[in-house]
C-alpha cells in the first residue's frame, strides 16, 4: 500500500521541487546560488531516500519498483489533466529539455533531419569563416558546439557506425520513468553529494543497477555537455567517475549494456563529438592548403583534463575482453575511433624562431602530452591486451588496415609527398603509435608475417619521416638551436622521453623506424638519417666545407646525435626479440646504474608492478639492498638499492641508459659510477670508454635491420669519419669516434654469411673500378684501400693547390685492390636515386603525377659556386685507419701489436675479458680482433700494415705480466726525469733569484741583465678553476681565489711549560684551567706592559692569537671569484635541504665537496713567490733570518694598489671581513682606543702568527724540515699577501 500511495508522490514531489529550480532557461543553468538554495530545501527529502535504502533488501525492492514503473511516472509527471501545477511543472521540464540540446523524438521533424549521407557525423565543418551545424542538429544545437567551431576550416566528414546513423545519441531524449529523469536532474544540478550517494545505495539491487545502468548511458552526452560547461569540472568529473567505475566495472553487466544499449557507440560517438568543439586548421606541413584539424591545447577542455572521466569510462569497458572483442570486430567504430584519434595526430606544433625570442612561452604543452597518454595511449594499451593469442590475428588486421586508412588520409590532408616542412616539430603522432604497436604485438604474440599486414615502399617511406623529424629536433633542442623557443620546447623533448610517457611516445617511433628501415633500401635510409640531422655538408673528407642549413657551431652536437641514434636503431631489441622478463631487466640496470634506487622506483617506465613475481625476482638478481641507516642530522636515509658487481661487469648497457635519460647529466652518473667499479675492482685504471654489449638476437621478421650495417652508404660515413679524426678535422668529437667504433662493432657482430675470400679477390677489381667499396659486406670492405678520393672544397681550402696525381697506380699492398678514383659522393643526391627507384617501381600513376611537388629544400654538397672539385690523396683502409688510430690514441707510434702472433687461441677465443672494459684503444683492438677472426684476408692485411708501420725486426715475445711490468718501469723512470727536471728548474731559478737580491755592487747593466735571464725562467703562476674549467693566471679585473676555511682557534692558548700531561679535575681545588697556560701568561704580561709603556708600542709587541685567533686551512682547489659568486647564488635557490648556511658564506667546494666558508684572492703575477715557499733548506737560523731581512727589503710594497678600486681589492677588503667576522669582537679591537689602526695591524699580524705556530705544531716543531704531508696541503701561509697588502695600505 505504502509503494503504491506514498512512495510515488513522494518521488514526483522530489521532482517537482527539482523543476521548479530550474529559473534561467537563458543561460541554461541556474546560478550557484540558487542551486545551493534548492539542494538545501531538498536535503530532508534526500536524506528520507537515503535513510529507506538502508532498512535492507525488501525496501530497495520496493524503490525499484517504484522508480523504474513506467505507469507511476504516466500518470503523475505527463502534464495531462486538469491540474495547473502539474502543467506548469511539465512545461518547465520541457523548458530544460530544449535548453540542454534535447528533445523528445516526436519533437524531430522525421528523417529529413538526419544526415544525408549514411553513417556519418551530424557536425561538419564548412568553409574558412566558421563552421555551421548541419540541419541534424535542430534548433537546439549546443553553445560549445557553435563556439568551437569558429576558425576551423574544412576537414574530412568523420563515419559513424551504422547503428549510430542518426544523431539521437546526442540530442534526443525521451524519460520513461522517475529513476530516468531523477538521474536527469541530478546530471542538471552537477552532481549534488547526497543524490549521488542515494543512487549508489541502491545498487546492491540487481534489478535497479541494470536499470540504473541503462539510464546511465541514456544520459551520456548530456552528462558530457554539462560536464563541458561545468565552472567546477574537476569536482563533477569526481563524481561521475564514482558512479561510473561501479557500474563498468563489472564486466557481465559491460558486455549486456554494450549489447542492449550500443554502450560502445555512444562512448565513441560522445568523445568525438566533445573533441570537436575545440578544433583548430592544423599547420603541420602545408599551413595554407591543409584540410587537416587538430584540438586546439589552449582550450579549457584540454587544459583542464575535463574529458577525463570519459575517457576514464572507455578504458575501463575496454578492459573486459569481451568488450573490447566487440570494438575489435567492428569495423564502424574502428573507423570512428581512428577518425578521434586523428584529431591528436600533430597537435601542438612547434615552429622554430629563427630570429627573435618567442615573447610568450605557451606552457599548454604538457596538456598535449597528457592528452595523447589518456586519450589516445592508454585505450591502445588496453586493446593490445586482448591481442596476445593467435585467434585474435584478425583483431589486429582489422586496427593497422584502418589505421593505415586514417594515416593515408592524414598526409593527403596535409598535402605531405616526401619533404617535411623545415623547421617545424611534433611530438604527436598517436596514429603512427597505434600502426607500430600492433604491429609489433602481431609479431610477437600472434605469428602474424609482417610482410602481410605492411603497406609499400612508398607508404613506408612517408612514415618513416615524421618520427625521424622528432629524433632530429631532439638534437636540435639539445645543441640549442631552438633557445628562441624558450624553456618549454627543452620541456617537451624531456617529457617525450621521460618514464610516463617514454613507452608510449619514443619506443613507438623507434620501432617504426627500425620496420622501417628493414623494409627499405639501406642506402636510402641512412641518407636521409643524416639529411635530417642535417650534418651532409660536414660529411667530406675534405679539411674545410659549406654547410649550407646548419651554423659551424651546432655541427659537432648534430653529428653527435645522429650518429648516437643509428646506434640506438640498430642497438636496441625492445620490439625486436626481447620477451618481457628481458626488457624489465634491462630497464631496471639502466635505471640502477644511473643511480641508487628505492624499491618503489628501480624502474618507473615498466609495466610490470612493484611487488608481482617477475618484479621481485629481477629486483633481487641484479640489485643489492642497503639498509636504512641514520644520519648526523638524527633523521633516517632510506633503503636503497645498489646495482651487483656482476652487472656492471657483464649488463651495463650505455645504450638503454641513453634511451631512458631524461637529463644529459644522467649518462654521465653512470658512467662515473661505472669507472669507479672499474678501478675499485681493478679491472681498469684509467678513464673508460662505454662498453660494447652483446645484443640479444633478432626476431626473424626485422633480419632486414642488419642490411643497414652492411651497406656502401654507412661505411663511406664511417671510413669518412674515421679520416677526418684520424687528420684532426675540426667538430669532431671523442663521442663521435667512440660511435663510430660502436657501430664498426655492430656491424662485425651482425656480419651476414662469409663469403669465399678467393673469390672475392679474383673478381674485385672487375667490379669496383669506379666506386668506393667493392660491396656491402662490412668485413670485405675493411680491408678495401681507396686511394684517392674527389672532394668539392672551397676555393680557399689546402686541398686546391695540390697538383692531381699523374698515376693512380697502387702500391704492392693495395695491388689487388681498387685503384681507380672514388667520385664525389651526395648522400643526397644518393638519397633521391633510391627515392626515385622505388617510385619508378610502383605502377600507381596517381602518386606519379603528385612526384614533381617534392621540394629541394636540402642543397646537395657541390651545389654552391664558390665550391671546386679538387683531388685528395688518401691511399687508407678502415683497417689502416683504425691501426694509426691506435697509435695516435696511445701517443706511442707502431703501439698497435696483432695479438694472434703471440697467442693463437685468442682467434678461437676471441672473447677475452680484458677487452671487455677499457679506453679507446681496448675497443679499437677488440674491433681488429673481431676483423681478423671473421676473415683471414682481414688478418694477412692487418698483420702487413702492422709489419710495414714497424721496422721489420722480429718482436721479442713477451708474456702479458712482463709486458705490464716493463711499462710500469717505463712510466716511472719518465715521472723520476720529469722531477729531476723540475727540481734543478726551481734550484736555477731560486739561485737566480738570490745572486740578483744580493749583489748589490754589481753595475746596473749587469743587474738588469741578469734580471732579464732570470725573468724568461720564471712562469705566470696558472690557476685551474674547479666551476667552470678555464685555466689561467690571477688578474686584477679577474681574480682567482682559494677555497679556504675560517675557524676561530684558542688551542694555542691551552699550551703550557711544564711537560707534565694534563689531568681531569677532580676535586675543588684542582682547576681545568691551570695559571701557566700561554693565554694566562699573554693576560698577565699584556697587562704590566701596558701600564708602564704607550698603548700602540704595546700592541705592536704581543700577539693576541692564543685564545682569539684564526686558523685558515685549505683543500688547495682554486676558483673564479666571479665564479664563486654565482655558484653561491645557485646555492641559495638550491630548495635541496642542506647542512650549511649559505647565508653566512658557507659552502662546500664544487670538487672535493669539502667544507670551507671563504675565499682567499691569489696574487697576480709569477711563481717566484711560490717556488721560495716551498722550498725548504738546512741552513742554520741565523741564515734564515738574514734571508727574512733581505727578503723584506727586496719584495717590497704589494704590486696591486688597493687605493685602485678593482676587483681583487675588493675581495680583498671582503676576506679581510669575513677573517674579522671569524673571532670575537674583542679581540679585532684590543686598544683602549676603538677605531684606532693599531688594532688592524695587531689582529692581522696575530692572524699570521696563530697561522705560523699551528703550522709549527703540524710539522713537529720545525718548518724547515719537511713535516706531516697532509699539513702542506692545508696550510695557506704562501697566501697572506692579503694581511700583509692591508697592512701596507
Amino acid at each position: 500500500m505504502m509503494s503504491e500511495l506514498v512512495l510515488p508522490q513522494f518521488i514526483f514531489s522530489l521532482i517537482q521541487h527539482l523543476r521548479e529550480g530550474y529559473n534561467e532557461p537563458a543561460l541554461d543553468l541556474p546560478s550557484e546560488k540558487d542551486l545551493h538554495k534548492i539542494l538545501q530545501v531538498l536535503e530532508p527529502h534526500v536524506s528520507f531516500l537515503e535513510d529507506l535504502t538502508k532498512m535492507g533488501g525488501a525496501m530497495r525492492s520496493v524503490l525499484t519498483q517504484v522508480l523504474t514503473s513506467q505507469q507511476f511516472y504516466k500518470d503523475l509527471s505527463s502534464g495531462v489533466g486538469e491540474n495547473a501545477c502539474a502543467k506548469k511543472s511539465h512545461e518547465k521540464y520541457l523548458i530544460a529539455l530544449k535548453g540542454s540540446g534535447l528533445a523528445f523524438p516526436e519533437d524531430k521533424i522525421g528523417c529529413g533531419m538526419q544526415e544525408q549521407g549514411a553513417g556519418t557525423s551530424t557536425l561538419a565543418v564548412q568553409g574558412l569563416a566558421g563552421a555551421t551545424a548541419t540541419s541534424g542538429q535542430g534548433d537546439s544545437s549546443d553553445e560549445e558546439d557553435q563556439d568551437g567551431s569558429q576558425g576551423v576550416g574544412k576537414r574530412k566528414r568523420v563515419k559513424l557506425s551504422s547503428t549510430t546513423k542518426d544523431q539521437s545519441i546526442m540530442d534526443v531524449l525521451k524519460h520513461k520513468c522517475f529513476l530516468e529523469e531523477l538521474l536527469f536532474w541530478t546530471i542538471k544540478y552537477e552532481f549534488p553529494q547526497k543524490m549521488v550517494t542515494f543512487l549508489l545505495n541502491m545498487l546492491p539491487d540487481q534489478d535497479y543497477k541494470i536499470a540504473f545502468t541503462k539510464t546511465f548511458v541514456q544520459h551520456y552526452a548530456f552528462i558530457m555537455k554539462t560536464l563541458k560547461k561545468s565552472h567546477e569540472s574537476d569536482t563533477m568529473s569526481n563524481r561521475i567517475v564514482h558512479i561510473s567505475v561501479q557500474l563498468f566495472s563489472n564486466e557481465e553487466l559491460a558486455r549486456q549494456v554494450t549489447e542492449e544499449c550500443q554502450l560502445l557507440d555512444i562512448m565513441v560517438t560522445v568523445l568525438l563529438y566533445m573533441m570537436e568543439s575545440c578544433l583548430i586548421k592544423s599547420e603541420l606541413q602545408d599551413e595554407e592548403n591543409s584540410l587537416h584539424v587538430v584540438v586546439n591545447c589552449g582550450e579549457a577542455l584540454l587544459k583542464n583534463n575535463t574529458y577525463w572521466p570519459l575517457v576514464s569510462d572507455f578504458i575501463n569497458i575496454l578492459s573486459h575482453q569481451s568488450v573490447a572483442k566487440k570494438f575489435l570486430e567492428d569495423h564502424g567504430l574502428l573507423v570512428t575511433w581512428m577518425n578521434f584519434v586523428s584529431f591528436f595526430q600533430g597537435m601542438n606544433l612547434n615552429k622554430r624562431e629563427l630570429n627573435e625570442h618567442v615573447e610568450f612561452e605557451s606552457q599548454t604543452y604538457y596538456a598535449a602530452f597528457a592528452a595523447e597518454l589518456e586519450a589516445c595511449a592508454q585505450p591502445m594499451w588496453g586493446l593490445l591486451s586482448h591481442c596476445k593469442v593467435r585467434e585474435t590475428q584478425e583483431y589486429t588486421r582489422n586496427v593497422v588496415r584502418y589505421c593505415l586508412e586514417a594515416l593515408q588520409d592524414w598526409f593527403d590532408a596535409i598535402n605531405f609527398v616526401d619533404e617535411p616542412a623545415p623547421n617545424q616539430v611534433t611530438f604527436h603522432l598517436p596514429l603512427h603509435r597505434y600502426f607500430a604497436m600492433f604491429l609489433s604485438k602481431a609479431v610477437k604474440c600472434q605469428e602474424l608475417d609482417l610482410d602481410t599486414i605492411l603497406p609499400d615502399q612508398e607508404m613506408l617511406m612517408k612514415l618513416m619521416i615524421h618520427p625521424l623529424q622528432i629524433q632530429a629536433s631532439l638534437s636540435e633542442i639539445h645543441s640549442n638551436m631552438w633557445v628562441r623557443n624558450g624553456l618549454q620546447i627543452k620541456g617537451q623533448a624531456m617529457t617525450y622521453v621521460q618514464s610516463h610517457f617514454c613507452n608510449s611516445m619514443i619506443d613507438p617511433d623507434i620501432y617504426l623506424l627500425q620496420v622501417c628501415a628493414s623494409r627499405l633500401d639501406p642506402d636510402y635510409f641512412i641518407s636521409s638519417v643524416f639529411e635530417r640531422f642535417k650534418v651532409v655538408d660536414l660529411l667530406t673528407m675534405a679539411s674545410q666545407h659549406q654547410n649550407t642549413v646548419l651554423d659551424s657551431e651546432h655541427e659537432r652536437s648534430m653529428l653527435e646525435g645522429a650518429l648516437t641514434f643509428l646506434v640506438l636503431l640498430l642497438s636496441l631489441r625492445l620490439h625486436l626479440g626481447m620477451t618481457d622478463d628481458e626488457i624489465l631487466r634491462a630497464e631496471m640496470v639502466a635505471q640502477l646504474c644511473m643511480n641508487d634506487r628505492t624499491h618503489k622506483n628501480p624502474n618507473p617506465k615498466s609495466g610490470i608492478i612493484p611487488g608481482s613475481l617477475s618484479f621481485e625476482s629481477v629486483l633481487s638478481a641484479v640489485a643489492d639492498f642497503k639498509a636504512p641507516v641514520f644520519e648526523p642530522g638524527g633523521s633516517m636515509q632510506q633503503g636503497m638499492y645498489t646495482p651487483k658487481a656482476e652487472v656492471w661487469d657483464k649488463e651495463f648497457d650505455p645504450v638503454m641508459v641513453i634511451l631512458r635519460t631524461v637529463y644529459r647529466r644522467d649518462v654521465q652518473s653512470a658512467m662515473d659510477r661505472y669507472t669507479a667499479f672499474l678501478k675499485q675492482s681493478g679491472k681498469f685504471p684509467g678513464n673508460p670508454w662505454p662498453p660494447y654489449k652483446k645484443r640479444t638476437p633478432l626476431h626473424p621478421s626485422y633480419k632486414g635491420l642488419i642490411k643497414l650495417l652492411h651497406c656502401k652508404t654507412l661505411h663511406i660515413v664511417l671510413f669518412t669519419l674515421l679520416y677526418k679524426i684520424l687528420m684532426d678535422h675540426q667538430n669532431l668529437s671523442e663521442h663521435v669516434l667512440c660511435m663510430v667504433l660502436y657501430l664498426i662493432e655492430l656491424g662485425l657482430e651482425n656480419s651476414p654469411e662469409q663469403e669465399s675470400d678467393e673469390e672475392e679477390s679474383a673478381g674485385g677489381q672487375e667490379r669496383c673500378h669506379d666506386s668506393w667499396f667493392p660491396g656491402s659486406n662490412l668485413v670485405s670492405n675493411m680491408r678495401h684501400f681507396i686511394n684517392y678520393v674527389r672532394v668539392r672544397v672551397p676555393e680557399t681550402a689546402p686541398e686546391v693547390k695540390r697538383e692531381p696525381p699523374a698515376s693512380t697506380s697502387s702500391d704492392g699492398l693495395a695491388s689487388s685492390q681498387n685503384s681507380g678514383t672514388a667520385q664525389v659522393f651526395s648522400l643526397v643526391a644518393e638519397r633521391r636515386k633510391k627515392f626515385q627507384e622505388i617510385i619508378n617501381r610502383n605502377t600507381s600513376e596517381a602518386n606519379q603525377v603528385v612526384r614533381p611537388k617534392t621540394s629541394m629544400k636540402w642543397s646537395a654538397p657541390g651545389a654552391t659556386p664558390q665550391l671546386t672539385t679538387a683531388i685528395l690523396e688518401v691511399k687508407e683502409s678502415i683497417l689502416s685507419l683504425l691501426i694509426k688510430l691506435h697509435h695516435k690514441l696511445s701517443g706511442k707510434q707502431n703501439s698497435y701489436y696483432p695479438p694472434w702472433l703471440d697467442d693463437v687461441d685468442v682467434l678461437i677465443h676471441p672473447e677475452i675479458p680484458r677487452y671487455s672494459h677499457g679506453d679507446g684503444m681496448t675497443a679499437v683492438e677488440r674491433i681488429l680482433l673481431k676483423a681478423a677472426v671473421q676473415s683471414r684476408l682481414n688478418k694477412r692485411i692487418i698483420e702487413e700494415i702492422c709489419r710495414k708501420v714497424t721496422p721489420p725486426v722480429p718482436p721479442k715475445k713477451i708474456s702479458s705480466a712482463e709486458k705490464k711490468t716493463l711499462d710500469k718501469e717505463e712510466r716511472r723512470q719518465k715521472a723520476r726525469e720529469r722531477q729531476q727536471k723540475l727540481l734543478a728548474e726551481f734550484a736555477s731559478r731560486q739561485k737566480s733569484f738570490m745572486e740578483t737580491a744580493m749583489d748589490v755592487e754589481s753595475p746596473d747593466a749587469d743587474i738588469a741583465m741578469e734580471v732579464a735571464t732570470s725573468e724568461q725562467h720564471v712562469s705566470e703562476a696558472i690557476y685551474d678553476c674547479v666551476i667552470c674549467g678555464q685555466s689561467g693566471p690571477s688578474t686584477e679585473d679577474r681574480p682567482t681565489g682559494l677555497v679556504v676555511l675560517l675557524q676561530a682557534s684558542s688551542v694555542l692558548g691551552q699550551c703550557r711549560n711544564s711537560t707534565e700531561p694534563k689531568k681531569l679535575p677532580t676535586t675543588e681545588e684542582e682547576q681545568i684551567y691551570p695559571w701557566d697556560t700561554c693565554a694566562a701568561l699573554h693576560d698577565v704580561r699584556l697587562t704590566t706592559l701596558q701600564r708602564y709603556f704607550k698603548d700602540s708600542s704595546c700592541l705592536q709587541a704581543v700577539s693576541i692569537g692564543w685564545e682569539g685567533g684564526v686558523y685558515v686551512q685549505t683543500c688547495g682547489h682554486t676558483l673564479h671569484i666571479d665564479c664563486h659568486k654565482s655558484y653561491m647564488e645557485s646555492l641559495r635557490n638550491d630548495q635541496v635541504l642542506q647542512g650549511f648556511s649559505v647565508d653566512k658564506g658557507e659552502f662546500t667546494c664544487p670538487l672535493c665537496r669539502q667544507f670551507a666558508n671563504s675565499v682567499l684572492p691569489c696574487c697576480p703575477g709569477n711563481n717566484v713567490e711560490r717556488s721560495l715557499w716551498q722550498s725548504h733548506s738546512n741552513k742554520c737560523m741565523q741564515d734564515l733570518v738574514q734571508e727574512v731581512e733581505d727578503l723584506q727589503e727586496q719584495l717590497g710594497t704589494f704590486p696591486v694598489s688597493i687605493s685602485s678600486e678593482t676587483n681583487l681589492s675588493k675581495e680583498m677588503e671582503s676576506v679581510m671581513k669575513d677573517i674579522k667576522s671569524t673571532t670575537q669582537k674583542k679581540y679585532t679591537d684590543y686598544s683602549k682606543s676603538p677605531g684606532s689602526p693599531d688594532n688592524d695591524f695587531l689582529f692581522m699580524y696575530s692572524v699570521a702568527r696563530t697561522n705560523l705556530e699551528l703550522e709549527l705544531v703540524h710539522r713537529g716543531g720545525n718548518l724547515c724540515s719537511g713535516g706531516a704531508s697532509t699539513a702542506g696541503k692545508r696550510s695557506c701561509l704562501s697566501k697572506f699577501y692579503v694581511m700583509k697588502c692591508n697592512i701596507n695600505y
